[in-house]
């Protein structure tokens, strides 16, 4: 007897197919609200993953929907007493059974009506109306697609959680070079500005990329020349279309003593523009202290001469042509180098050491903040000059493009934390005096655990936490990425309301950092394939298990289709006078 495709067995009464029945919940294992076990019916298979619901009718309730996630799958032989009875089964000298069961973590109770599923219920694979019930995707008002699950189909996360309205902030966790955290954060990036939740904000959005992998993340703008029609089907699922970003800028450091500034890159020719500080700015807005950005700078005994210093120079230094400052008792300083030799003969004079530091200073104090100067005068000097005739725009913006890009990777680590620190002070600071959050800002920052440290304190780490404390207010999403989340700031990571995790180290996963994940989840991780992600938002119960498509923009250089660029030529592909052939 078959009712309702489960063979030799009585569906329940009010039971409703949801997709095709997999099995029954079982009656030797105990079911809770919380979770509960399934027996599948021969020929069936779940994997995990899978998301199932089960009915129960509830008196004074009505139906009760009860749907999770298969969180484990065992198999074994019923009627086997010791380990040898494999061989003795598989020769048929033995009667057993092969039984596949399966674990339910319970994602929701609609309506919230918290009765264990009945031993002997239904279990059906989640339809397309359940699946979105059972993954809290009906309630989402706004979504955006994160990629697809195992069973193929798309999984959603809730665009509150990340615009601020109810959550903020992206935490990506995993090993470099196998986990693709970049690639996630850029794939997200890309859904949010195409899936249309922007609406009218979206040509006004803007997203801030610290590029720290070679010259990997210049070519957002180009297509991928190994995008297949298998990857161009991914994104159709998804509901976005299979093309490059629109908008891409991208800001590199000039060439090494290169007197006119050309940036330094080797691949991209269009679309680039270099950046570096003049003499006259590092004076003014106080830079100084980000050239002491290290937490170890915080703990040394100078980090108060620090602050000395970069006010005095704010007040006493004199802009001249082309970024070059003049200080009291000292010449033009054209080069950061000039700059540095000045400040160290005035403080290493008797005389004029009070003058800039304000109180006696022990000589051992100014003799370690002009060391760590000193060695900042290499990594620096390209970035921070007035040696550049003309005045031409050198500033990082994000007014130029959707996507702006900040080359960082020709710059030694002490140069990059400086451009770090100083980029976002300035954006974060223009989102705070334009007085609304939106348009949104979204900075993607890789080696989150190298900026934002768990020990120590530094003038970078304090921005991040004001990004992860103050940022959803003001519109400033950040979405950071780390190897280990267990060495980032705890209150950076705690802020962050969607929490993604890669391939993990398996000393890492073991972390209470981790704590949102599940443990069979967390031993996934440690085997989890590049593209496979394991994503926590607050809404939903359970991590899901999510593989977004390839990327349809190059990755690399060598991916990248050329753009054909305009002529300037305008009559270029006239037809020639000569070619030009009367109709008579």
């Amino acid at each position: 007897m078959i009712e309702n495709g489960v063979a030799g067995r009585t569906a329940t009464p009010g039971a409703v197919a949801s997709g095709e029945p997999v099995g029954r919940v079982l009656g030797t294992q105990a079911a809770s609200p919380l979770s509960f076990w399934i027996g599948l019916e021969p020929g069936r298979v779940v994997q995990l993953d899978d998301v199932v619901v089960t009915r129960r009718e509830v008196p004074g309730y009505g139906q009760v929907l009860v749907a999770g996630v298969v969180a484990a799958v065992e198999a074994r032989h019923e009627g086997a007493a010791y380990d040898s009875d494999v061989f003795l089964i598989a020769d048929g000298a033995l009667p057993a059974a092969v039984v596949e069961v399966a674990e339910v973590r319970v994602t929701r109770v609609e309506p919230e009506v918290f009765v264990p599923p009945l031993p002997g219920e239904v279990v059906y694979r989640a339809g397309a109306g359940d699946r979105d019930q059972a993954l809290y995707f009906d309630v989402m008002d706004r979504r955006i697609p994160m990629g697809t699950g195992r069973d193929g189909q798309p999984l959603y996360v809730n665009f509150d959680f990340l615009d601020g309205t109810r959550g903020a902030h992206v935490s990506i966790s995993g090993v470099s070079g196998v986990a693709t955290k970049t690639s996630f954060a850029t794939f997200l990036l890309y859904s949010i500005f195409n899936s249309g939740v922007l609406q009218s904000d979206a040509a006004n959005t803007k997203a801030l990329i610290f590029s720290v992998k070679g010259e990997d993340l210049l070519f957002l703008d180009h297509p991928n020349s190994r995008l297949d029609a298998a990857a161009t089907a991914a994104y159709d699922r998804l509901g976005l279309p299979a093309k490059p970003f629109g908008s891409v800028h991208v800001f590199a450091p000039p060439r090494p003593n290169d007197p006119n500034a050309v940036p330094h890159v080797a691949a991209r020719t269009h679309g680039v523009s270099a950046f570096y500080w003049t003499l006259a700015e590092f004076c003014e807005e106080e830079l100084l202290r980000f050239v002491f950005a290290d937490a170890d700078d915080e703990r040394a005994g100078y980090s108060l001469l620090v602050g000395q210093v970069a006010a005095r120079l704010a007040s006493w230094a004199v802009p001249v042509e082309g970024g070059a400052v003049k200080l009291p008792e000292g010449g033009v300083c054209r080069t950061f180098s000039d700059l540095v030799d000045l400040l160290s003969d005035q403080l290493m004079d008797e005389a004029s050491r009070i003058t800039w530091t304000g109180a006696q200073t022990p000589l051992g104090t100014v003799n370690a903040f002009l060391r760590r100067l000193r060695s900042a005068v290499r990594p620096l000097s390209p970035i921070i000059r007035g040696d550049v005739a003309g005045g031409r725009p050198h500033s990082i913006r994000t007014s130029d493009a959707q996507v702006s890009i900040v080359d960082l990777h020709n710059l030694p680590e002490r140069a990059q934390r400086f451009v770090v620190g100083v980029v976002l002070r300035g954006e974060f600071a223009r989102k705070e005096s334009s007085g609304t959050a939106r348009p949104l800002l979204f900075v993607v920052l890789d080696e989150l655990n190298k900026y934002a440290p768990r020990e120590g304190d530094s003038p970078i780490k304090e921005i991040l936490l004001d990004v992860a404390e103050r940022g959803r207010s003001l519109g400033v999403i950040l979405i950071g990425a780390q190897q280990t989340a267990s060495e980032v700031e705890r209150r950076i990571v705690s802020n962050s309301a969607v929490r993604v995790a890669g391939r993990l180290d398996p000393a890492e996963a073991s972390r209470s950092e981790y704590g949102w994940l599940p443990p069979a989840v967390r031993d996934r991780a440690t085997i989890a394939k590049p593209g496979t992600m394991f994503v926590a938002q607050p809404e939903i119960p359970v991590p899901l298990a999510v593989a977004f498509p390839f990327p349809a923009w190059a990755t690399r250089p060598s991916e990248a289709v050329p753009i054909r660029q305009p002529s300037a030529d305008p009559f270029q592909g006239l037809v020639d006078e000569e070619e030009d052939i009367p109709p008579f």
